[in-house]
């Protein structure tokens, strides 16, 4: 009896992990809008924090659905709007925070399983079936210079955004959700770790541009301007970002 228990409970998980590879599959043949829930959440508990997230409007995020919509007409995708994103409630929980970049693997499958197990008691409605969940974590600019990396993961098209919760951070913070956005679609980074600098060819906007410095545009998953070869600063917005071949092919628009 306890083998039969242990079969089936290897046959389910078996079926389990071939259904997700099934839904990842059939969510990169782009055949229809991907949903986007937008989840905000007072990181610091800061009355400044609380107020810029009553602020916020579901078309504040428009301009991040308008750009997946520029770059995917140029890879010719057949939807005019690939993503669409929806502001759903505050949440006052805070998902769990990933191990240190050189961590154990053992304690990032840890981290990755606590994470999804969030997510899924975490996704109030939006109003639309929910493909993709990114939990915006807002930062008081006034206790924070720097913020930490955010963290997404493909397996479960889930995220974790550090933002800062400052109007004129608005713009930069929708690059820095376009790009852990993507990681969900199965994008990798195109920046260097080390130096945080785009690795060339992969992680500029115009590889081929002649002279090649300075650059005009940022990769989307490299999200920094090239100026020379040791310098690059941050996309101000969207507008001088683009989706590049590389990004494309990743995500299923380019074959």
């Amino acid at each position: 009896m306890l083998k039969l228990v242990r079969i089936f409970f290897w046959v389910v998980v078996v079926l389990a992990a071939l259904m997700q590879l099934w839904q990842e599959y059939q969510t990169l043949q782009w055949r229809q809008s991907l949903n986007v829930a937008l989840y905000p959440i007072n990181v610091d508990g800061t009355p400044v924090v609380d107020a810029y997230i009553t602020s916020l409007r579901p078309q504040d995020f428009e301009v991040i659905a308008q750009f997946f919509s520029r770059e995917a007409q140029k890879y010719q995708l057949p939807l005019s709007r690939p993503i669409s994103l929806y502001l759903g409630p505050e949440i006052h929980d805070v998902p769990p925070a990933p191990p240190a970049v050189n961590g154990h693997l053992l304690d990032i499958i840890l981290w990755s399983l606590k994470f999804r197990w969030f997510g899924w008691g975490h996704q109030p409605e939006v109003g639309k079936p929910i493909d993709i969940k990114l939990y915006l974590l807002y930062h008081d600019p006034g206790k924070h210079r720097h913020l930490l990396h955010s963290t997404a993961l493909h397996k479960g098209r889930i995220g974790r955004v550090n933002l800062f919760a400052e109007n004129s951070q608005h713009a930069t913070n929708a690059v820095i959700i376009g790009h852990e956005l993507l990681h969900t679609l199965s994008a990798s980074d195109k920046y260097d770790l080390g130096t945080s600098l785009p690795l060339f060819p992969q992680g500029y906007a115009e590889p081929y541009a002649q002279p090649l410095y300075p650059q005009s545009m940022a990769e989307v998953m490299a999200g920094k301007v090239p100026q020379t070869t040791q310098k690059a600063r941050m996309a101000k917005s969207l507008g001088e970002v683009v989706i590049g071949r590389p990004t494309a092919r990743e995500i299923g628009w380019l074959k």
